[in-house]
């Protein structure tokens, strides 16, 4: 009797120790969840969405949309315009219904609905290298592009001027995020998005407007870019790239939304896909008008930059560049914050670092380095990223939400769910082809001139 009640008396011993050390685990996680970016603020209004979103979708990419048209002529150029738009908008909508499918619980990133939809490894394996070649790819990028439309301001103000390298220009856009990357959350670079969002809405409106303005030019030419057919087959494979580019707002889209507040009587969907749905009509003001306008002014002359073929009036263009500036300084904060994520979970959750200023001022810091490095050695990054982009924008935009949604929630086979999310695969899987294919004469053609630092 004596033994079964000190048997008993350990029993109980252990199962309080147990409970005691499950909940100094669960409030360390806790602790820890409310220092990351991604989960430590969640009182995000609707709007929040809707600029965050503009700002992730909206690139200084729009630019070099007539130019993409020029590669693809009107039909092809139009219809994929505006199957890209309607394609993304479906796959952005099931993303945003998935993001609290299980009772109780949210995919507040990417990766996790990954892990739900394809296992706890496999999941990782098959998200987190797309994401972060998305991700990385566009901060490089709009390393580039900031650096570039600061050299364009300069040179445009102050023409008579000596001349000064692209790769000083990059350091002081560098210089801006070097401050920047150390906001904590999302919703603390709320305004500096909101600035980047107005900002993609005027260089568009100031690009398509200008070149309405200009009129038609008299020897305009709808050809085909190219000097025979391989060549424009070639051409063409890389615009359907430059529109994919054109349409990656999805790598960032659960990490906004774990920013809004929910409960099972407002559950974050419904703010969310508001913002959503304002972001998108935005996202066609802006699109549709410049591709189209700028390709029907200029025709197959214009520049990848519609704002270099503009030229006139200076001032004008000089003030689209630096609201070009402005938006991609919002577009760098808002795809570095999941990295940042991804870069300081792996610290305090995996090795064990204790979560810090120190900690947190070294990594950004350190990143924003990285990506500054890179886009001042590599001229042709463009080239590169269209290559390895071609594999990873596709499907974590075009086609990984509708295998994720066909997994999870099985829809009867041949109903319309089953149909539409078959042909967004079908598609993607075809852009993701053929795409690279394109971007890869791009590489051939500027490793030419390569030259490291140029």
């Amino acid at each position: 009797m004596a033994d079964s009640r000190r048997e008993g008396v350990e029993v109980s011993s252990r199962e309080r120790v147990n409970n005691v050390d499950v909940v100094e685990n669960n409030n360390k996680q806790k602790s820890i969840d409310e220092w990351l970016p991604i989960t430590s603020s969640r009182n995000a209004k609707w709007w929040y969405s809707a600029f965050h979103n503009v700002t992730a979708m909206v690139g200084a990419g729009v630019l070099s949309l007539p130019y993409a048209m020029t590669e693809l002529g009107w039909g092809p150029g139009v219809a994929i315009l505006i199957l890209s738009w309607v394609i993304t908008l479906y796959t952005l909508w099931q993303m945003v219904e998935m993001h609290e499918m299980v009772p109780g619980k949210r995919f507040d990133r990417y990766h996790e609905l990954g892990q739900h939809a394809f296992g706890e490894k496999l999941g990782l394996w098959i998200v987190v290298p797309q994401q972060l070649i998305v991700e990385v790819g566009v901060n490089i990028v709009y390393m580039v592009t900031g650096g570039k439309s600061l050299k364009k301001v300069h040179d445009t103000v102050w023409p008579n001027s000596k001349p000064i390298r692209t790769t000083y220009f990059i350091m002081i856009f560098a210089s801006l995020h070097l401050v920047l990357s150390h906001l904590p959350n999302f919703n603390s670079i709320a305004i500096v998005s909101l600035a980047a969002a107005v900002m993609s809405l005027s260089y568009s409106t100031i690009a398509w407007s200008t070149s309405l303005h200009k009129g038609v030019k008299p020897d305009v030419s709808y050809a085909l870019r190219g000097s025979n057919m391989g060549v424009k087959t070639l051409n063409f494979f890389s615009a359907l790239g430059d529109v994919a580019f054109a349409y990656a707002g999805h790598n960032v889209v659960l990490e906004i939304q774990a920013t809004i507040p929910s409960t099972p009587e407002k559950p974050s969907k419904k703010p969310m896909w508001k913002g959503v749905l304002v972001a998108y009509a935005v996202v066609a003001l802006c699109y549709f008008p410049v591709a189209l306008i700028g390709y029907y002014v200029f025709g197959n002359s214009v520049d990848d930059n519609i704002l270099i073929t503009l030229e006139r009036p200076a001032w004008l263009i000089a003030t689209a560049n630096l609201f070009v500036v402005i938006h991609v300084i919002g577009s760098y904060q808002i795809y570095a914050m999941p990295v940042f994520d991804m870069i300081e979970t792996v610290l305090v959750k995996k090795l064990n670092f204790t979560p810090s200023f120190r900690l947190r001022f070294f990594t950004r810091t350190t990143y924003v380095l990285i990506t500054m490095v890179v886009a001042m050695a590599v001229p042709f990054f463009g080239g590169l990223l269209g290559f390895f982009g071609g594999f990873v924008f596709a499907p974590t935009t075009y086609f990984l939400p509708c295998i994720m949604w066909l997994s999870i929630y099985k829809p009867r086979k041949y109903s319309l769910s089953w149909t539409a999310n078959w042909i967004c695969i079908v598609l993607g899987v075809t852009l993701m082809v053929l795409a690279p294919i394109g971007a890869l004469r791009t590489i051939i053609m500027s490793a030419k001139t390569y030259k490291l630092f140029g």
